[in-house]
């Protein structure tokens, strides 16, 4: 199992702050996870088929795409904030 959340508009646009669920068998990073919630198709599609820029957090620490996840991991979507 790993643990996924959903900030900010993520969280708005979804309807869900986070959710449990097994690792899918293709998903060995964090690009692949991506894609695996975009094949659910609709407002998930629209939000992580990479037209949108999301970052992405694993056990805490903002990691690129390319980031290898495990069972028994956090990861965290989020957009990119800035300062002001």
């Amino acid at each position: 199992m790993i643990k996924v959340l959903f900030f900010a508009r993520l969280r708005e646009a979804l309807g869900v702050a986070s959710e449990e669920l097994a690792l899918p068998s293709k998903a060995h990073n964090v690009a692949d996870l991506m894609a695996h919630l975009a094949a659910r198709g609709g407002v998930w599609q629209q939000q992580f088929d990479g037209c949108v820029q999301i970052r992405a957090a694993l056990n805490q620490e903002l990691v690129a795409n390319t980031a290898a996840i495990k069972a028994g991991d956090e990861i965290a979507f989020f957009p990119p904030v800035t300062g002001g």
